[in-house]
């Protein structure tokens, strides 16, 4: 099973970029999408559908803002839209589907870059967010849960560690609630299988960032950690444009 994750900073500017010729290319069974940006009535869905995918969006109630989705070669047994609490709900940041005994999760944590009151939404929702996945394992105990984080957990996941240290995205509390939900028996599948430096998943559009590499590992496939023996590679694809993200890859036995 091939999952793909990827922030697409706007889907329909990306599918003029060319991602629906580069998804059937590429073929993943599952792909969570972050930051579409866009309803389902402003979407060719029916070229989404001629690619093999079924299809299932969970957009922002305020319009071209946020929004998850999830594409699947396979129709799930179940799709749960949201968490349940609708001021987060309300910015389409969660969107889970079931096959079988796996759930796949396509996520899109807040920034906290536009100032004090985003950053306080955004570790109260890194809270939440904890809190319900590990309720969520009681019934679907085998997760993926992919997207953009909005954090760095590790110096060798950003370029700059040292002028980033004060940073929304690299802030100390940040880190520390990265590394408590890890603890929490959840797996970064890249880490596990890929210890070297220089692998990012996004770049500021600004200063040649992307052509110098500088930039940061802010979009994660987590796993709980009975899917680790299940784990047989990960990728990231710098070489994707059609967004500041590019597209990252994890394939498991299942």
């Amino acid at each position: 099973m091939r999952i793909f994750s990827y922030n697409v900073n706007g889907i329909r500017a990306a599918i003029s970029k060319g991602l629906l010729q580069w998804l059937e290319l590429n073929s993943p069974d599952v792909i969570c999408l972050q930051e579409i940006k866009a309803t389902q009535d402003q979407i060719p869905l029916m070229e989404i559908e001629m690619l093999g995918y079924h299809h299932y969006w969970f957009p922002a109630k305020k319009k071209g803002y946020s929004g998850v989705a999830i594409l699947s070669k396979t129709q799930p047994d179940n799709v749960v839209y949201g968490m349940g609490k609708d001021e987060y709900d309300d910015e389409g940041r969660f969107l889970r589907a079931d096959f079988g005994d796996l759930s796949v999760v396509s996520v899109y944590h807040p920034s906290g870059t536009s100032g004090d009151e985003r950053q306080d939404f955004k570790m109260q929702w890194l809270d939440f967010f904890l809190d319900y996945v590990n309720e969520l394992r009681k019934t679907r105990p085998q997760l993926v849960i992919s997207g953009d984080y909005n954090i760095c957990h590790e110096a060798i996941d950003i370029h700059d560690p040292i002028r980033n240290a004060k940073s929304s995205g690299f802030l100390p509390e940040e880190r520390e609630w990265f590394s408590k939900f890890l603890s929490n028996g959840y797996t970064d599948s890249f880490r596990f299988l890929n210890k070297e430096p220089h692998n990012y998943s996004w770049w500021s559009y600004r200063a040649n960032a992307k052509q110098n590499n500088k930039g940061w590992r802010i979009d994660y496939h987590i796993l709980t950690e009975n899917l680790n023996e299940s784990l047989q590679n990960v990728s990231i694809m710098p070489e994707v444009n059609f967004s500041d993200h590019c597209p990252i890859v994890v394939e498991l036995n299942k």
